[in-house]
């Protein structure tokens, strides 16, 4: 049984249209970021690689989405990374963060352009410092679908990203994606985790615009 109302098609009435006024624990995550103390640990050949990385992520508030009677605030966000002192990319990712006020749900999807596409999720308070979100390959809501190869030689079994707001204004995350590599029998723990810096103010969304 669920508890979700019978009426799935009445959305909620006044709708307050301020994004950033109603984001719970993530608007001290909205605006333009960048952090230069990126560390990755990946999976190669001759056994795991850390890697220190550059990152810039935007954070722009998008306008309330409703699905019939649920309510969404949410933050549309880019994330480009290189290696220090390198043009070319070293990994890409867009997505959506998106905080639902009645049940104190945080959602995280994310898609790479290698083939994957993962939804976590996590519970918060309004104006919680710390938060973790998860996703699990055989949950059929919030779990990860990769391209066949992906799923052959580097399967994605699990996801797990915990943020923490920092007083001094910065935030930072750690991510654990857990592999199951062709060729091994145990679970390998590709780490990513960094501390960014605003650099911008976040744009109002467009209804606030207008």
């Amino acid at each position: 049984m669920s508890d979700f109302p019978k009426d799935i098609y009445t959305e909620p009435e006044p709708l307050d249209i301020d994004t950033l006024k109603n984001l719970g624990p993530l608007r001290p995550m909205a605006g333009v970021w960048e952090g230069e103390r990126g560390v990755d640990v990946k999976p190669k050949a001759e056994g795991p690689k850390t890697q220190a990385f550059v990152e810039r992520i935007e954070l722009q508030p998008i306008d309330p989405q409703t699905n019939g009677p649920q309510l969404l605030y949410g933050l549309r966000y880019h994330t480009h990374i290189t290696k220090p002192n390198q043009v070319k990319t070293y990994h890409e990712q867009v997505g959506y963060w998106l905080w639902e006020p009645a049940t104190g749900t945080v959602i995280h999807t994310l898609t790479i352009p290698r083939g994957q596409v993962v939804m976590s999720s996590g519970k918060a308070q309004a104006n919680a410092r710390e938060f973790e979100l998860s996703a699990d390959h055989t949950d059929p809501h919030f779990g990860i679908c990769s391209s066949p190869f992906l799923d052959y030689a580097f399967k994605t079994v699990e996801f797990k990203i915990k943020v923490t707001i920092n007083d001094d204004g910065t935030w930072g995350y750690a991510e654990d994606t857990v592999l199951m590599i062709k060729g091994q029998t145990e679970p390998f723990h590709h780490t990513d985790r960094n501390l960014l810096r605003r650099v911008a103010q976040p744009t109002p969304n467009p209804l606030m615009r207008t």
